[in-house]
């Protein structure tokens, strides 16, 4: 079975995560699938320091705690400095090292103890070979089980392209390599002191990703991503990710 990651960028609001989770149950209930539901407590690498980063670690856990009681469904959620590992080890089942901290050692040591799966994305500066280093810090400091995830390279300024050999590259060294479909159509900065994208390639991203041999796929979704607090231009319209899915399966 694939495994599909999918949930709104950031914690809005209880309202925003409970209107997705309740989608996210029925599509499990319809296709037969388990959904991972996903979203930041704090979004560290925002463009502006006038974006919106979230509520916070304390508060945003407790949330995502209540999602997991409410909806009964499995929590993926990121982490960008090592201190926050453990606590995030108490509520998330995968613990998520964003791209561009990958290769910090410290970050991937406690992600692997704390017993989680962990999924590290690629950098948009690393190949699919190079993930073998991440994977071998995580895997030596114990990790269980850990994804890798493609989510495109810096093409120029403000731009990604994805190179869809790193897919076979990594399921070389881990055997799910995730495929980002959100992330991968951002234009990184290219709105205005904001990330822009360009969701309606999200679709062909996920179906080429699949010619390749991805045996996960991560979805931001939203139900009004053009008022989205952060990402909103490369969010899947939540009303479209079941049909999708559906072609996936």
């Amino acid at each position: 079975m694939i495994k599909i990651i999918a949930g709104p960028c950031v914690i809005e609001s209880a309202e925003l995560l409970d209107t997705v989770a309740e989608r996210l149950v029925a599509i499990n209930r319809t296709l037969g699938t388990d959904i991972i539901f996903k979203a930041s407590f704090d979004k560290a690498n925002r463009t502006s320091i006038r974006s919106f980063r979230g509520p916070g670690l304390e508060k945003g856990l407790r949330m995502l705690s209540d999602v997991r009681s409410k909806w009964g469904l499995k929590l993926l959620t990121d982490i960008h400095e090592a201190w926050q590992a453990a606590p995030v080890g108490e509520v998330a089942d995968v613990i998520q090292i964003p791209a561009f901290l990958c290769r910090q050692t410290d970050l991937l040591v406690a992600a692997a103890k704390t017993g989680r799966i962990v999924n590290i994305k690629k950098a948009q500066f690393l190949s699919g070979e190079d993930m073998l280093y991440p994977y071998q810090k995580a895997a030596e400091s114990g990790a269980r089980e850990i994804w890798l995830t493609e989510r495109g390279s810096m093409f120029g300024y403000n731009n990604l392209v994805v190179d869809f050999r790193n897919i076979p590259d990594m399921l070389k060294i881990a055997p799910t390599v995730v495929m980002d479909c959100t992330h991968s159509v951002q234009r990184p900065g290219a709105a205005g002191g904001k990330t822009g994208g360009n969701r309606e390639f999200v679709p062909a991203m996920a179906h080429a990703a699949k010619a390749f041999g991805a045996n996960g796929f991560f979805f931001e979704v939203h139900p009004d991503p053009d008022n989205a607090k952060s990402d909103g231009p490369n969010m899947l319209q939540l009303d479209d990710l079941e049909n999708l899915v559906k072609t996936l399966l």
